[in-house]
């Protein structure tokens, strides 16, 4: 999966970057040095651990950002993100534990989060609206709702640092986007003995002003 993923990723920045190549560059077309944009989109999600599926988990993320454009190719773009989280445990009952998961199989985690991202934006191609996104990520963790008959104490961590890579082609008003995020903390909150990363898959629309 991982491998696909990457491929699409590269495939998706040729496309652009061919697309961008195409257009006539009007010399009086600059970047403003602050944009102020909005997106929504899917969230397509999956904790990887021996207690869950080994699946993708359609959700949906909304959020905003500022774009600080340093130089003609590079910028920043500081944003904040209200994301949803979803996966669904295994139904092999040597693996989950039985003091949370007991009493059925199947069941389903719902985690509701505040991500806070700092990326570098860099410009691909002669035009500016082809843009290359790398960057960290800190996620806070609002809600947690675990299917369980025990769930009095905490099942996940509360915080959780990731990193992001992705393409956005830029039009005027309008942009659209994927990107693909990567967990690098242990999501695990009962204890040591499996450890749980987050994986997301995101496609975006939104309009930048």
């Amino acid at each position: 999966m991982m491998k696909t993923l990457v491929l699409s990723l590269l495939l998706t920045a040729l496309c652009l970057n061919a697309y961008s190549q195409k257009r006539k560059k009007d010399p009086s077309e600059t970047e403003s040095l602050f944009r102020l944009g909005f997106k929504g989109g899917v969230n397509l999600n999956k904790i990887e651990g021996k207690s869950f599926k080994d699946e993708f988990n359609y959700n949906y993320a909304l959020g905003g950002f500022i774009q600080i454009n340093l130089t003609r190719k590079f910028g920043l773009q500081p944003e904040i993100n209200f994301v949803q989280t979803t996966a669904e445990q295994t139904n092999d009952i040597t693996v989950v534990y039985d003091d949370l998961f007991f009493g059925g199989d199947q069941k389903k985690a719902k985690l509701d989060y505040l991500k806070f991202a700092g990326l570098l934006n860099i410009d691909i191609g002669p035009s500016q609206r082809v843009k290359l996104q790398l960057g960290p990520q800190w996620g806070m963790l609002l809600n947690e709702n675990v299917d369980s008959v025990n769930s009095s104490h905490d099942v996940f961590k509360k915080g959780e640092f990731s990193v992001l890579g992705g393409i956005m082609l830029q039009l005027p008003l309008f942009h659209i986007g994927t990107r693909y995020e990567i967990g690098l903390t242990d999501l695990n909150g009962i204890d040591n003995q499996d450890k749980w990363r987050s994986q997301a898959w995101q496609f975006f629309v939104g309009i930048t002003l």
